[in-house]
């Protein structure tokens, strides 16, 4: 890595004015492009002491090996040039939308003499009339084919169309009644025409007229018995609806706007757009990008429209709808309106319909960011390939086959717990799980609880181990002398703890301690997703986009969000304040006593003193003491959480 210092501009040598940067490394390649208000403001904060900088940032800067910028005249002419270099360079570090040139129209092509139905993408053409965009493409592939059982325009090549001239014979949709047929005069080009104008109305969002029409004709067919006539009448009907109903109308008419919605987690982005056209959802689109640089979601989204819209900018609707508006939002707003060649409105719902909407589209983001990662947890293969590489950068000389990862939750110092999960090729296994209470010296601090924890665990591991009757019976004696089932008889392949340095050096103590030398011990640290080894002053860095570091951070988050659970379980019932805890000499034992021989506070403070000494353990002064103490008390129990009243 290079030293930042050595590749430092002079402070003075960057100029004041708007402009974009570029950061190369040492072979050259551009790694990073960004704009700037104030060039010396942006770039020398790059150059700050390095352990301010955001882990990813810091990443880029040392693996920089040099920096260059251009100064430009304004703010929009950065954004317009950030972009051009982002296509040209590819930059590792910039978030790149690589997706967005396949968008599917429905194309109605009125410039031909006979004209088609079709699937296109790319550019559109003069003299073709477009609906969309759709997405999938699969989506308006079925829409078309339901279309041309009622609109029989014709879909083919110029090449299928002459060969079926030249033959005298239609293709296969000719004979199933899904094309006109003009190649061969089945139909003028003036009916044919109108079948198209017919078509282009349809998609345009007048159905109506056209279900009426049919329903007419349907009728006066069963008027005349002619059955099998009107059956196809219905059926017409029937597809027409259909595709209706996959444009149904969710605001007024005259919107016309993409409705942007974003879920992200440290690695990860997941981007969904529904596509509003006439008041209708007319598609739906998505990317899952890889975050590879530090951004905010102001930032995000800046990236997010300049990729989609750049080089696109007939898809630019009049209303944009975005989760956070960009910082530079006049710059963006001037760009998209340069672009579109009228007003763009860029804006974040607030309420109202398009917020509803809006949050059905986030929804969506958040599902799709799920779905990704659940189907790449489920792969056998990237499971494998994560284990083999997590193996190799730990030098491990065993096969990672049963991974063990803790955490510890509190609040301030209270309720302290921790987990235990366990992943076993690669899936979590739940029946393996455990979880810890911890009090005492053990609670003072992370580093004293982890120790407890990896302690308690092996020690108990060792004295399954050293008993061979208990293997074979399944059963263990536990330290308050009773049998109990076996729960940690099975050693890991890698310990997990959640942290750095401090918490890892304190769970190899404990292992040490215990004399355990064959389970590697490693610690996660969040903030910079680094694995520390035991005595180790460097951590093992391992590739953003590797299999094994998503792997570990599922370990480390489900042992986190199994902690949470607990914990918070444990804080709600301390929560629990009763009149009962004040009195002295009334333990919990006592407590319970009380309340299985009333069944409620209240009949507690209503008993004499004669009936509380009924109760096995309370005497006459304990009995005393219970009954001036619930006198002077007008509460019962009471939930300090929800303020509830615990009888």
């Amino acid at each position: 890595m290079a030293d930042p210092a050595s590749y430092r501009p002079k402070t003075s040598d960057i100029p004041t004015k708007p402009g974009v940067y570029r950061f190369r490394d040492e072979h050259g390649r551009v790694i990073y492009v960004g704009k700037a208000k104030v060039l010396r403001n942006r770039l020398t904060s790059y150059f700050a002491n390095p352990d301010r900088l955001t882990p990813k940032t810091r990443a880029m800067v040392f693996t920089a090996g040099s920096v260059e910028w251009t100064v430009v005249g304004s703010e929009l002419e950065a954004l317009q040039l950030e972009y051009s270099w982002i296509k040209e360079y590819n930059p590792r570090f910039n978030i790149v939308f690589r997706d967005d040139k396949t968008y599917p129209y429905l194309a109605i092509t009125l410039n031909e003499k006979y004209p088609r139905a079709l699937v296109m993408r790319g550019d559109k053409r003069k003299g073709v009339k477009y609906f969309g965009p759709f997405y999938p493409a699969k989506a308006i592939r079925e829409t078309l084919d339901t279309l041309l059982r009622v609109f029989p325009v014709r879909s083919c090549a110029p090449g299928v169309f002459k060969r079926a001239e030249a033959s005298g014979r239609p293709c296969l949709l000719g004979y199933i009644d899904k094309c006109s047929a003009p190649c061969v005069g089945r139909i003028s080009e003036e009916d044919h025409r109108q079948l198209a104008d017919d078509l282009c109305t349809f998609m345009s969002g007048e159905a109506t007229k056209f279900t009426k029409a049919l329903t007419v004709k349907m009728q006066e067919a069963v008027a005349e018995l002619e059955y099998e006539k009107a059956a196809r009448y219905r059926d017409d009907i029937a597809a027409l609806k259909k595709v209706f109903e996959r444009n149904a109308v969710v605001l007024d008419d005259r919107t016309e706007a993409d409705i942007f919605g974003i879920h992200d987690d440290e690695l990860e982005a997941a981007v969904q757009v529904f596509h509003v056209r006439d008041g209708r959802i007319r598609s739906q689109r998505g990317w899952v990008v890889e975050k590879v640089a530090d951004t905010t979601e102001a930032e995000f989204v800046e990236q997010l429209l300049t990729q989609v819209y750049a080089d696109h900018a007939d898809r630019i609707p009049k209303e944009i709808l975005v989760p956070a508006l960009p910082e530079e939002i006049e710059d963006v707003t001037t760009w998209l309106t340069e672009l579109r060649g009228s007003k763009v409105s860029l804006r974040v719902a607030q309420r109202g319909d398009k917020a509803a909407l809006a949050s059905t589209v986030e929804e969506n983001a958040e599902q799709a960011l799920r779905l990704h990662k659940s189907k790449r947890a489920g792969d056998i293969t990237t499971r494998s390939l994560a284990m083999q590489e997590l193996q190799d950068a730990l030098g491990a000389e065993q096969a990672l086959l049963r991974i063990e990862c803790y955490d510890a939750s509190h609040t301030q110092g209270t309720n302290v717990v921790a987990s235990m999960v366990v992943f076993e090729d690669g899936l979590p296994k739940k029946s393996e799980y455990r979880k810890f209470s911890i009090t005492g010296d053990a609670a003072r601090d992370d580093t004293a609880s982890m120790y407890d924890v990896i302690y308690r665990r092996f020690s108990r591991y060792l004295k399954e181990k050293v008993d061979p009757a208990s293997f074979a019976t399944g059963e263990v004696e536990g330290e308050s002398g009773e049998q109990e089932k076996k729960k940690f008889s099975y050693p890991p392949s890698l310990v997990i703890v959640d942290g750095g340095p401090p918490q890892v050096a304190a769970a190899q103590k404990a292992m040490d301690d215990l004399g355990i030398d064959d389970i590697p011990v490693v610690g996660l640290a969040k903030r910079l997703e680094e694995l520390w080894l035991p005595d180790d002053p460097f951590p093992v860095i391992l590739p953003r986009a590797s299999a094994a570091l998503y792997l570990v951070q599922r370990l480390r988050d489900e042992a986190h969000r199994f902690a949470i659970t607990f914990h918070r379980a444990k804080r709600a019932k301390s929560m629990i304040s009763s009149d009962l805890d004040a009195i002295p000499g009334l333990g919990k034992s006592k407590q319970a006593a009380l309340r299985k021989h009333f069944g409620s506070m209240k009949k507690i403070r209503a008993a004499s003193v004669e009936e509380l000494m009924d109760v096995p353990g309370v005497g006459e002064k304990l009995a005393t003491s219970i009954k001036d103490s619930l006198e002077d008390s007008s509460l019962s129990g009471v939930n300090m959480t929800t303020g509830e009243i615990v009888d």
